[in-house]
C-alpha cells in the first residue's frame, strides 16, 4: 500500500497485502496486482488503478471469509480469512421512561429523514485513494465511550454504539482524520445533533456526531488535520464529547482499528 501504519498489524499472503486488525469490526485496507479483480465471500470489491481496495468485518461478522483474486492474466486464487471473534461490553439499564425509549411521531419522522440522508451519504462512491492514507485521531482525550457495547433498556436491547467517544469540552476544535470531501454537514439532527461525514473514497467515510459548530459545507475537499468542526453537546447525549464512526458503505466498522492506541498518542504528544 502507499502508507503503512507501523502500530496496525498488516499481512501479506501470495498476491495480496492487507493491513488491518483481523477482528469484528475492522476496516481492512489492500494492494494487488493492478488489473486484479476482488471478491469478499463472492461480493465484488472495488479496486483502484493502483490496485488498492478497501473493505470490512461487521460488529458480529463470521469469523471465517474468503478473498477471491482473478488476477489479469485469469489466474484464480481464494485466500481464506481468520477473524477474530469480539466481546463487548453490555450494561443493563432500567428505570427508562416510555417517552424516552420511543419519542413522539413529530421526533420519529424527523429522525427517519435524517437516517436517509446519513445512508445516502454513506452508500455514495468517489475514486479518492485517500482511504489508503494513515489515518489520525481527529482529536485526543479520554475515550468515554467504545465501539460495540450496548445498552439493554427495561430488557429491551438498544441499537449498539458503533462509534468511539472521546470526551471533550465544547468547543474543542475537530480535524479531518485523513483527506476527503464533505458528503453531510446538517447542524441538527435529532439523535446526533451536529452531524458531519467526510468521504474518504472507496466507501470509506467518517461521522462526526454531537458537534456544536460546523466550519465546512457540503461537497468542500478537506485535507488531513484541517479543521473541519467543534465538539458539542448537541442531539441525544448527556455531556461533550466527539462520536467518531467508520464506515464502509453502510458498514458500521471500529474507527480504533485503523488509527494507533490513543494511549500511545498521548504519551507521544
Amino acid at each position: 500500500m502507499a502508507t503503512i501504519v507501523a502500530s496496525l498489524s498488516f499481512q501479506a499472503l501470495a498476491g495480496v497485502e492487507l493491513m488491518g486488525d483481523f477482528k469484528q469490526g475492522a476496516l481492512i485496507r489492500a494492494q494487488v496486482e493492478p488489473g486484479t479483480k476482488v471478491f469478499l465471500n463472492d461480493t465484488a470489491i472495488t479496486v483502484n488503478a493502483k490496485g488498492q481496495f478497501a473493505f470490512g468485518f461487521a460488529r458480529e461478522a463470521e469469523l471465517e471469509q474468503v478473498l477471491k483474486l482473478v488476477y489479469p492474466d485469469g489466474l484464480t486464487e481464494l485466500k481464506p480469512l481468520k477473524i477474530a471473534k469480539r466481546e463487548y461490553k453490555i450494561q443493563q439499564v432500567n428505570g427508562i421512561s416510555k417517552k424516552i425509549m420511543k419519542p413522539d411521531p413529530k421526533a420519529q419522522t424527523r429522525a427517519a429523514k435524517d437516517s436517509k440522508q446519513v445512508r445516502a451519504a454513506r452508500e455514495r462512491f468517489t475514486a479518492s485513494d485517500a482511504f489508503s492514507q494513515t489515518f489520525i485521531w481527529p482529536l485526543t482525550g479520554r475515550i468515554s465511550g467504545v465501539y460495540g457495547s450496548q445498552r439493554v433498556y427495561n430488557g429491551k436491547p438498544g441499537t449498539p454504539h458503533y462509534g468511539v467517544d472521546v470526551a471533550a469540552k465544547t468547543g474543542t476544535v475537530v480535524v479531518a482524520p485523513a483527506d476527503g470531501v464533505i458528503s453531510l454537514s446538517v447542524p441538527d439532527m435529532f439523535y446526533s445533533g451536529g452531524t458531519m461525514i467526510i468521504d474518504h473514497g472507496y466507501g470509506v467515510s467518517s461521522s462526526f456526531l454531537h458537534l456544536s459548530k460546523l466550519y465546512v459545507k457540503e461537497g468542500q475537499v478537506v485535507k488531513q488535520g484541517e479543521k473541519v468542526a467543534e465538539v458539542g453537546a448537541t442531539g441525544r447525549v448527556t455531556g461533550p464529547h466527539l462520536d467518531w464512526r467508520i464506515n464502509w458503505y453502510q458498514m458500521k466498522l471500529d474507527p480504533t482499528t485503523i488509527v494507533p492506541s490513543m494511549a500511545s498518542v498521548l504519551k507521544n504528544n
